[in-house]
């Protein structure tokens, strides 16, 4: 059984003492690739050493989170752009827009999505898409024409059966993460209308630890708490979970 986490930023600090043990605990528990997407300049570094020491598990992407998108934001975009064209990158991201913590830089936030959703049509990479608070504004942008076959995921998705049909007409698919465990989420009754082949795996470590580990740092082998979750939700076991989501998550970021 292999599972696929598709949003780990496991470069973070919290991993500082035991990183290299918590990677081999993922791999363990079946979590054999797992996918990390940048934040800024300041996480590029660790990305990119993580990555070169685990080859065959750690697959990088390349953006400029929108919450990073502030007084600087052309010169993160100006950086991010370069490792692009000169990596070896599996999607863009982690971009996107967050209306929750600040709004003082909603226009350039939107200016920066746009930008950086131009390049993954140009290089034909998917994007990874952050968009608390600001879905159905996501969701607008990416309806024009522009925009038009961009490949991606919704990642941390907890929205609404409306918000997921939107999404879905985008051709895009929604990340599950550890929210789906969660005693007040209505998330699995939203998921009742949603296609398994719709769905991919993710923790967004070291955040949103599921059940019963929630409060503590959230790691990738957790990733198969949420697929034992979702196979409840859909009524199958955890290897047809497994299965399905592998499959999407390889479809989406075209891996071998």
């Amino acid at each position: 059984m292999q599972i696929i986490d598709t949003h780990c930023h496991l470069y973070d600090k919290q991993f500082d003492a035991d990183r290299s043990a918590m990677i081999m605990r993922a791999i363990d528990a079946g979590v054999s690739l797992l996918l990390l997407p940048n934040v800024d300049s300041t996480t590029l570094d660790g990305l990119k050493k993580l990555c070169s020491e685990f080859p065959d598990h750690c697959l990088p992407m390349m953006g400029v989170h929108p919450c990073s998108i502030v007084q600087n934001y052309k010169e993160e975009l100006a950086l991010a752009e370069q490792e692009l064209r000169t990596g070896n990158y599996i999607a863009v991201g982690e971009i996107g827009l967050d209306f929750y913590w600040d709004k003082t830089y909603i226009p350039e936030q939107e200016e920066a999505f746009r930008l950086q959703c131009r390049w993954a049509m140009e290089l034909d990479l998917p994007v990874a898409i952050h968009s608390r608070n600001a879905t159905y504004r996501i969701i607008e942008i990416l309806k024009e024409k522009e925009f038009n076959g961009l490949r991606g995921v919704f990642h941390c998705f907890t929205g609404s059966v409306e918000e997921a049909a939107e999404i879905l007409k985008l051709n895009m698919y929604l990340g599950i993460g550890g929210v789906l465990t969660y005693k007040n989420t209505n998330l699995p009754d939203t998921l009742q209308n949603i296609p398994l082949s719709s769905l991919v795996l993710e923790t967004d470590s070291p955040y949103l630890t599921p059940v019963p580990h929630r409060g503590k740092r959230n790691e990738s082998a957790y990733t198969l708490l949420v697929a034992e979750k979702l196979a409840t939700v859909y009524n199958k076991t955890v290897h047809e979970i497994a299965a399905a989501t592998t499959e999407n998550a390889r479809t989406l970021f075209r891996l071998k």
